[in-house]
């Protein structure tokens, strides 16, 4: 690892910079010379060996710097998983079952980043090897870290399940043998979504490459990662797995079940994006598979079920007895409005669309989210004012200010948003505050519609900045493409007091924005408040309760000393009190509630660091809570360790990373840039060849995700986010500067003469 500072200039600097720039010459000439495409020769999964000589064969653009004795590399270790999730009524249990195997002969590490639902409760973890089944245990994450390397050093067979999101994960497994299979099992458990008279059970299925903004600070290759840690994104390496080119195939090949017990009659049960087998198995319950068997792990999984007209929930109430609390969730469906209550549409409409075109909504997101923002400008009122904004390195606006929707305007609008095209970095930050900036005139209603795949690195930065700036806007999140950041879409419609849909292809864009348009026009419960029994000591899940829009149930969860009498839930539909009386008692029996209460309530309280909360309380509390229900958090991980060592003491452990599918849709060249390899999977711990001042590995992949100005030691390295020919221009730079310094030693010479 390099770190480069600022600091004065001196004779010393001009030599160490005089030799850098040779040893950058002579490394940038050759990897701009060796810049063919991998072959499928040395990129299929399989444990071929790969000659350190044909590093450029691995990535053009990838600047590898290697001191290492051993002549070879190989790919990571192969891995497959099987989903089994069992539904029953608004709860979820799903056990991710993931299997390693090392190709190779060496014994290895193997670290593999994932993504689960970003409201699962994650809870238990199981490493199996042959026979043996070694229980995976709660511990502060730092502790557990520092166990599972212990364990790792000693050869014993180790796991390890990290949180770096509430929907990104980190698997590491240590000693796996070679031709050695490992299995390792997560469960977890979620409270389902039920939105517009639907029930929806997703399951991601892949983390889709992260942009890392900010000016480079630490140059390093972190466990699994490619981009670069800094001030802004510190733990970037640990979001950012290495991506497989196309060219290699899909991996990872993943297998999905689903038992359901809806509880009430279906009149519809469809998979939104793969196809299923489905079948009925008695007492209302279904089974369901992927009719291939197997899928490439490149796209989320969606299951959908309505009920039957009459036999759809108003309410619901589960229940869970634990020691002296008893835990309840319950779901309430608020009234639906009559066809022509139009009570929300009193009120003109301030609309200030965004939209991300950045290179990861390239092919059909792009087209996506062109369609749903047309769609979105024809649906404005004569009376609306609006305008487009949109976003990828850099950030413009259609018009200086909003504008009034007149049929001119809304003309224009719809021609610019039909050439628009997706190139460039993800900055989404500046976007977010120019929309959030302005505020609407008296009498208008200021809405934000913000039409983005989330894949960023950096959220904790944009919920402080529309915490900050929302005003008396309401933030709405659309999702765009295969595998969006559903954690960072639904926690910014939530600060943003909004909503958040999701669209997967171009052919759901007319109902999704349908239901969209609903939603916004109709915000129907806000000011809600609950009222417990008297003698009935209760904690709630959330600090408050969040505005529900047209089709969105109440559903809260709480702990309770007892549960006894009811609760009254208040508030307002449209302008008039609205209220319910919710009994406490006699609630359907459900395992695991008590873990989806802690799993909200961790989520409410991590909310409050962007709101300005006290770290350290709010630290404090999260591990109470993982220790407690045994939840995996971002302060507390689930470690396994096997008692007997099985790697022999002279033998040495390697690294690998398994490299992700890139998502479904998505297009390599706008994400990595045009002439980037793929930033293949290499050992972890090779040594990195160059002179001292240059022990570091930089992607163009990692430099084409960051900012346009790359900071080293504060001098600009330039590096365009778009791909070029950047091996021979720097080349070309360092060339014309070591010509430079030669010219000024020898005129400075001749002078002393």
């Amino acid at each position: 690892m390099a770190r480069f500072t600022r600091g004065p200039v001196t004779i010393n600097h001009l030599a160490g910079t005089f030799a850098a720039l040779l040893a950058l010459f002579a490394i940038l000439t050759a990897a701009g010379a060796a810049g063919a495409r991998p072959s499928a020769a040395t990129g299929q999964a399989g444990g071929e060996f790969l000659p350190r000589t044909a590093l450029a064969d691995v990535g053009r653009g990838t600047l590898v710097f290697d001191t290492g004795d051993a002549e070879m590399l190989r790919i990571a270790p192969e891995v497959a998983t099987d989903v089994h999730i069992i539904v029953s009524g608004l709860v979820a249990r799903t056990r991710v079952s993931q299997t390693f195997r090392n190709p190779g002969d060496d014994w290895v590490e193997g670290v593999y980043v994932f993504p689960l639902p970003e409201t699962a409760a994650v809870d238990r973890l199981r490493v199996r090897v042959g026979e043996r089944v070694i229980e995976g245990r709660i511990k502060e994450r730092d502790e557990a870290r520092r166990v599972y390397e212990t364990a790792k050093r000693e050869g014993r067979k180790a796991g390890l399940i990290e949180s770096e999101r509430p929907n990104t994960f980190t698997t590491s497994i240590a000693n796996i043998g070679p031709g050695e299979e490992i299995a390792v099992d997560i469960e977890y458990q979620e409270v389902l979504r039920y939105d517009q008279g639907r029930f929806r059970l997703r399951f991601p299925m892949v983390v889709g490459p992260r942009y890392i903004p900010g000016a480079i600070e630490t140059v390093s290759i972190g466990p699994g990662g490619w981009a670069l840690g800094n001030a802004r994104v510190p733990d970037a390496a640990r979001i950012t797995a290495p991506v497989a080119h196309p060219d290699f195939g899909k991996r990872n090949p993943l297998r999905l079940r689903v038992d359901l017990n809806p509880g009430f009659a279906l009149a519809e049960l469809a998979s939104t994006y793969h196809p299923v087998a489905a079948s009925e198995t008695g007492d209302g319950r279904y089974a369901i598979s992927l009719r291939q068997g197997e899928v490439p792990a490149d796209r989320d999984f969606e299951l959908v079920w309505t009920p039957e007209t009459g036999t759809a929930p108003a309410a619901g109430l589960f229940v869970e007895s634990k020691g002296e609390h008893d835990y309840v969730l319950v779901m309430v469906v608020p009234p639906a409005a009559a066809p022509d209550d139009d009570a929300a549409r009193a009120l003109p409409r301030e609309v200030i669309f965004v939209v991300d075109t950045s290179g990861s909504m390239a092919g059909g997101s792009i087209e996506q989210a062109k369609a749903a923002l047309i769609l979105a400008i024809e649906h404005l009122a004569p009376g609306d004012r609006f305008n487009v904004i949109e976003f990828n390195s850099r950030t413009s606006a259609l018009f200086r200010r909003a504008r009034v929707a007149d049929a001119g305007a809304r003309a224009r609008a719809i021609r610019y948003v039909a050439g628009l095209d997706a190139n460039g970095g993800t900055e989404m930050a500046p976007a977010l505050e120019r929309a959030l900036s302005g505020r609407a005139p008296n009498g208008y209603l200021r809405q934000v519609i913000f039409l983005t795949d989330g894949s960023v690195g950096n959220e904790a930065e944009l919920f402080e900045i529309i915490h900050e700036r929302l005003g008396d806007a309401r933030l709405f999140t659309v999702g765009i493409g295969s595998a969006p950041n559903s954690y960072f879409m639904r926690q910014a419609a939530e600060e943003g007091r909004g909503s958040f849909t999701h669209i997967g292809e171009v052919g759901e864009v007319g109902a999704r924005m349908a239901e969209l348009f609903e939603k916004i026009e109709q915000p129907v419960l806000t000011d809600l408040r609950l009222a417990w029994p008297d003698g009935v000591a209760a904690e709630l899940s959330t600090d408050a309760l969040p505005d529900l829009y047209a089709g969105e149930p109440v559903v809260f969860t709480a702990r309770l000393r007892r549960a006894a009498g009811s609760a009254r839930l208040d508030g307002r539909f449209r302008d008039s009190p609205w209220s319910v009386d919710l009994p406490l008692a006699g609630g359907a029996a459900s395992p695991g509630i008590g873990k989806l209460w802690a799993r909200d309530r961790i989520d409410d309280l991590m909310a409050r660091l962007h709101r300005g909360g006290d770290a350290a309380e709010v630290r404090s509390q999260v591990v109470a809570l993982g220790l407690e229900h045994h939840l995996v958090t971002e302060y507390t991980s689930l470690v396994a360790i096997d008692a007997t060592p099985s790697r022999p003491a002279d033998a040495p452990l390697m690294g690998r990373d398994v490299p992700l599918n890139l998502p479904h849709g998505w297009d390599y060249d706008k994400v990595f840039g045009e002439e980037a390899h793929p930033p293949m999977p290499l050992q972890r711990d090779a040594a990195l060849a160059a002179p001292a001042a240059l022990k570091m590995a930089v992607s163009e992949a990692t430099l084409y995700a960051l900012a346009d100005d790359v900071q080293i030691g504060g001098a600009g390295l330039a590096l365009p986010q778009t791909a070029t020919h950047w091996q021979l221009k720097i080349a070309a730079g360092a060339t014309l500067t070591l010509l430079g310094l030669v010219a000024l030693a020898l005129a400075r010479r001749r002078r002393a003469v």
